[in-house]
């Protein structure tokens, strides 16, 4: 039976920035579909206020699929601030997400905030990303930052591709703090959320975020971790067929 992907990305990153993995994906799982959903205050959302809450992320992005009229229950595979996103609304709405795939996510009540976001990254973050003027200086920072695998040609033109997208749907200085703040202070629940598969991709060169914060979670939660040994934060970029194919063996 034909499934419907949902794909999120993270924080102040929008569908365009997933790049070529959509059709990637597509490809891997032929017959399926796939559907890049912006968060609110991203991409063709930038117009919008972005929450203060991962909760109320999750209540847009309903309203998002319901108006696509697309209906539950979704496989989603998220990135990072994208996959705090997906373990809220399996909680809060159990049945609508069947398969969760979670890449390079972190949450509060697993792992301190020291390691969801490393400290040698945090003036980084602060002056040549969120309060940076420059958007092709923002988006070198970010890839830099977030990839490890690809080469400085293309991070270089990736770069100037993703100044593209800001200079087109641009994220707001307060949106990207109220992001921030909505993925500082989520925490997860308990225990796994009931009714969904979840499966955790992290990327062992991860230099954002520490890598043991998904293995904080598998452990909790008692589901599958399947670790790439050298891919940075932005899993995809890095190692987008590995994400695929490990998604895809897990399932069968």
């Amino acid at each position: 039976m034909a499934k419907t992907w949902i794909l999120l990305r993270g924080l102040i990153r929008e569908s365009r920035h997933w790049e070529a993995f959509p059709a990637l994906f597509s490809q891997q799982f032929a017959g399926d579909t796939v559907v890049t959903i912006d968060l609110l205050g991203n991409g063709e959302h930038y117009d919008d206020k972005s929450p203060r809450t991962i909760e109320k992320m999750v209540a847009g992005l309903r309203d998002e699929l319901s108006r696509k009229g697309l209906r539950p229950p979704f496989h989603v595979a998220a990135l990072s601030l994208g996959a705090m996103t997906a373990i809220s609304w399996m909680n809060d709405y159990p049945g609508e997400v069947a398969v969760g795939v979670l890449m390079n996510t972190s949450v509060a009540r697993y792992s301190p905030f020291w390691k969801r976001l490393r400290p040698q990254n945090y003036r980084r973050i602060l002056f040549d990303g969120v309060l940076k003027g420059d958007a092709l200086a923002k988006e070198r920072m970010i890839l830099q930052l977030t990839t490890n695998l690809i080469s400085d040609a293309e991070r270089e033109q990736t770069a100037q591709r993703w100044a593209g997208y800001a200079a087109t749907q641009p994220v707001s200085k307060s949106n990207a703090w109220r992001q921030i703040l909505a993925a500082a202070c989520f925490r997860a629940p308990p225990e796994a959320p009931k009714g969904a598969s979840i499966l955790l991709l992290n990327g062992g060169g991860d230099r954002l975020v520490d890598p043991s914060c998904s293995a904080a979670l598998a452990r909790a939660w008692l589901v599958s971790l399947r670790v790439h040994p050298t891919a940075g934060h932005d899993l995809t970029m890095d190692a987008g067929t590995w994400v695929a194919n490990e998604i895809k063996d897990w399932l069968a």
